[in-house]
């Protein structure tokens, strides 16, 4: 028998250095990791920019009349066959729901990593998922913001609130859930004393303890 595919769902604050580890452990574990990856693929299939998507996604919305409007437009042509017209704005939700579509696929025909895109929702009845969260405090992230976008302190702190909010402001969208519920998630990892390199290796190791097959 075929050994079953997992997928590895990373949610993070930002400034904390989640996507970093999410690449470090795809890289230890041999399997691939997404994230922007997703929003060229809805590129496509909904004619929009990435920026137009990004600005869309922070943007607060009827979700379940966008769900309703989008349903009825989905699934009038059947799977993989929309296109948004000219003249109508895509929602945070409908991307949602490309992105739920397109993720379950990728996880059905390989083992990954999701790097945020709510995956501790859209793979919470995953039997083989792992859903994680890396959080830190305020001062570790600010100083680590400050270093890698060159910012001042003030600077850093707001660029991480306003990102945290618009984070936080699309998952309720479009899960009704909070991204920082614990009962989300498998793991909770603070990181504020750990290098990204520890995180990922215990991350690894504790994985491949779930996994044995990995690697052989």
């Amino acid at each position: 028998m075929e050994n079953p595919k997992f997928v590895i769902a990373i949610n993070r604050e930002f400034g904390t250095g989640g996507s970093e580890i999410a690449y470090k452990l795809g890289e230890l574990l041999g399997i691939n990791v997404y994230n922007k990856a997703i929003l060229e693929t809805l590129t496509s299939k909904f004619n929009l920019t990435v920026e137009e998507m990004q600005r869309i996604k922070a943007t607060k919305t009827n979700w379940w009349n966008d769900f309703c409007r989008f349903y009825q437009q989905f699934g009038a042509v059947g799977r993989g066959g929309y296109t948004a017209p000219e003249d109508r704005e895509v929602t945070s939700q409908q991307i949602y729901l490309a992105e739920t579509q397109i993720l379950r696929d990728l996880a059905a025909q390989e083992s990954c990593v999701i790097i945020g895109r709510s995956g501790f929702h859209i793979f919470r009845d995953h039997p083989y998922a792992m859903k994680i969260f890396i959080t830190a405090d305020k001062k570790t992230r600010v100083k680590r913001v400050m270093e890698k976008y060159a910012l001042d302190e003030d600077a850093a702190s707001k660029r991480i609130d306003k990102i945290d909010d618009t984070r936080e402001n699309y998952t309720k969208t479009v899960t009704q859930v909070s991204r920082y519920d614990a009962r989300n998630y498998d793991f909770v990892f603070n990181v504020s004393r750990f290098s990204t390199d520890l995180v990922a290796q215990f991350l690894a190791e504790n994985i491949r303890k779930m996994f044995p097959y990995l690697g052989k």
